[in-house]
């Protein structure tokens, strides 16, 4: 049950951040600067800085993630292959 309410709350809060962000950037253009809706919204260059920002980041959490898991991998393979030639070497 709480697997449903967590996958809820991450629906929601997409839907939300979607709406948001569909709204800011293809429907803002149209509203005359003047009007009190561009409150709710920051400046317009922001629309490509936080994705890119966020597209930067990810890639980083990501790369280091797989680094992270290929130099442990490289180091229990050369501990197996330490372990194989000390096991030759003693018969």
């Amino acid at each position: 049950m709480l697997d449903r309410l967590v996958g809820l709350a991450m629906l929601i809060v997409a839907t939300t951040v979607f709406l948001y962000y569909t709204t800011w950037t293809l429907l803002m253009p149209f509203v005359d600067q003047g009007h009190p809706l561009h409150d709710f919204f920051p400046p317009r260059v922001w629309a490509i800085r936080i994705p890119v920002i966020l597209i930067l980041l990810a890639s980083a959490v990501v790369g280091s993630f797989l680094s992270v898991v290929m130099i442990r991998s490289n180091r229990k393979k050369a501990a197996k292959a330490r372990a194989v030639e000390a096991g030759k070497k003693k018969a």
